[in-house]
């Protein structure tokens, strides 16, 4: 038996519904040793509830909340951000940057609280991939030690070590889409040890399958069936189930099967060849979900309540999420929460200080909010599937509702108060407008467009400094909700029997898994003609996931995953310059991304670790 230390700590987790703290018998940060950590539940859980605070929010998690969207989906003129990195292929520079979710902030305004799990500040606590090396090594010691837990109940152990094997699952997942193929650690590394990179990113994602088989076995479908669930019952909505475990693992399993980790790297990419199997894998999977979805465990929101599911929680500082609600993350403390959901308005509106506009891109919009007859603007245009809706001249007309939702455009109302004062009663948005950037500023809007997806609307009126709604409120991303299970048991789906054929596990087809979503949006089915197109079918595909998972930072992973980050749509990001009155339309170019296949897909590990241990190779390009 391994001897060492196990620190205990009291995790500060403001925003998640149920309170982890309930579980902990010891002092906040109790040193202990293994037999006595495993000498009760309550202290075992204890132990676990370290790797939910792990999970990183990437919505406040980096210094800079608001600078969370790494894809071609925003922009902001800030050159010291990630983004901006990431725009100019600058990924070895995202390692030790004091600004990203992806590593812990290393500014000296930190001192010794950086990196430290047990904060309320989720910027302090590990990012990405130093906090999947700890999660990873805190899932092995609990798999390593399950044996000693000899005063627990079968149940207790069970899902012990279901969380156990989840996480570690999980914690891979998290470095390998952004990092690539990993070696799967399946032991608490102590002294000298190897760490060769498997050939493939299918070996580690099928290693991560096998920890997900196991956590399904183990884990419950609700925890406050469960009598160990008791002591925080009604609060257990954020703790890992069955239902957690067969959504990651069919994203697993879909991530694998993409088109850039099948061709592992090598020339010709084709962006619509998947790995057939691993799709049929992950469609089973997600198969598994979508009964407990039938049996009412989860349910997709309405429409009418699809707030929910972003920031309209239920009581004041919940967590948001509704009946979608799947992983929830640890999230940040008041103030962080509130940058966030204010990270795409124009400051001089919301009033929170220290937070910066993320702007929607003009191409991200164009391409993929399309029109209320639920065709893209581009098949709108082409005239192949019945009369065109769209007006060059009236762009902002007859678009998706989702558009309107989740989109602030020139003219739209902010607040009818008599305290607003009259130039921020409406977004003016046209160029050279109130909440228009005039190039250094980044308060207002560098592209035309603001963002309201996460922030709150009461009665047609907008928070804002004069309307102040917020702090009842706490919007939050979420790692997973329903609504991308729908989404990606469609993809794999179609890329492995296509549009029209359901699985022998569930009996819904990929059309009829998009068209829900449609449905609710109050827009018609997917065209026949395209999807009787295969190809074509996908791109649809590709644009609904687009508009459904908007600004929940997907895009960067959806964008490379796909083999399309560096063909020339998705590296631009432009504005949408007009004048007040409309009479002239023209895109502008902000951006021209530097992304060259297959070299800025990855990001490159930190140099000396690939010097350090033999077969460690590093990324393409690096």
């Amino acid at each position: 038996m391994k001897n060492y230390i196990i620190k205990i700590l009291f995790i500060l987790v403001l925003v998640l519904s149920y309170s982890c703290e309930d579980y902990l018998d010891k002092a906040p940060e109790s040193d202990l040793d293994q037999n006595e950590v495993f000498s009760t539940f309550n202290n075992a859980q204890g132990f676990v509830e370290e790797m939910y605070a792990l999970v990183v929010d990437y919505g406040t998690s980096g210094h800079t909340f608001q600078d969370y969207l790494y894809g071609d989906d925003a922009h902001g003129n800030r050159t010291w951000k990630p983004s901006y990195k990431i725009d100019n292929g600058n990924l070895n520079g995202l390692r030790t940057d004091n600004y990203s979710y992806l590593t812990p902030w290393k500014g000296s305004a930190l001192g010794s609280t950086n990196n430290n799990t047990n904060q309320a500040n989720a910027s302090r606590r590990p990012g990405v991939y130093d906090g999947s090396l700890k999660g990873i090594r805190n899932a092995n010691i609990v798999i390593e030690n399950i044996d000693l837990m000899v005063n627990a109940t079968d149940e207790e152990r069970d899902v012990i070590l279901g969380q156990a094997y989840f996480f570690r699952a999980y914690f891979h997942n998290e470095i390998m889409k952004f990092w690539g193929r990993f070696p799967y650690i399946k032991e608490v590394l102590v002294g000298d040890f190897s760490l060769a990179r498997p050939a493939t990113y299918k070996e580690c994602a099928l290693e991560a399958n096998e920890d997900y088989k196991r956590a399904i076995e183990l884990l419950p479908v609700d925890w406050d069936t469960m009598s160990y669930g008791e002591k925080t019952l009604g609060d257990n909505g954020g703790r890992l189930t069955k239902g957690a475990a067969y959504a990651f693992q069919g994203k697993n399993l879909l991530l694998a099967a993409s088109p850039l980790m099948k061709i592992n790297n090598a020339p010709g990419i084709n962006t619509y060849d998947y790995d057939t199997e691993l799709c049929d894998m992950a469609v089973d999977a997600f198969a598994g979900i979508l009964k407990l979805d039938d049996q009412g465990r989860y349910d997709l929101a309405s429409w009418d309540n699809y707030d929910e599911v972003f920031w309209k929680t239920p009581a004041a500082r919940m967590m948001p999420g509704g009946t979608e609600l799947i992983l929830s993350a640890p999230g940040g403390n008041t103030a962080q929460a509130e940058r966030f959901m204010t990270s795409g308005m124009d400051r001089d509106i919301h009033g929170r200080s220290g937070s910066e506009i993320s702007s929607p891109t003009h191409n991200f919009i164009h391409n993929n909010f399309g029109m209320s007859n639920g065709l893209s603007i581009e098949d709108d245009m082409s005239g192949n599937y019945g009369p065109t809706l769209y007006d060059p001249t009236k762009p902002f007309e007859n678009r998706d509702p989702r558009f309107y939702r989740w989109i602030v455009v020139d003219g739209d109302p902010i607040g009818t108060k008599a305290s607003i004062p009259a130039k921020h009663k409406q977004a003016q948005l046209f160029t050279g407008g109130e909440h228009r950037s005039t190039g250094s500023d980044n308060q207002p809007s560098t592209t035309g467009y603001m963002r309201k997806k996460f922030y709150p609307v009461e009665n047609g009126e907008l928070h804002s400094k004069w309307n102040r709604i917020i702090g009842q409120y706490m919007g939050a991303l979420l790692p997973m909700r329903l609504t991308d299970v729908y989404l990606m048991y469609a993809e794999a789906l179609h890329a492995s029997k296509g549009a029209t054929v359901a699985p022998a596990s569930y009996p819904l087809t990929a059309e009829g898994a998009i068209n829900l979503l449609r449905t609710r949006a109050g827009i018609p089915n997917v065209h026949p003609s395209i999807v009787a197109d295969k190809n074509k079918f996908m791109d649809e595909l590709r644009r609904e996931r687009s508009v459904e998972l908007s600004y929940e930072a997907h895009r960067w992973v959806d964008m490379r995953r796909w083999g399309v980050a560096h063909l020339e749509k998705y590296r631009r990001k432009t504005a949408f310059e007009f004048p007040q009155d409309h009479s002239s339309f023209t895109e502008r170019l902000l951006v021209e991304r530097l992304c060259e296949y297959p070299k800025h897909y990855w990001i490159p590990f930190e140099a000396k670790q690939t010097q350090i241990y033999e077969g460690f190779d590093q990324n393409p390009g690096w």
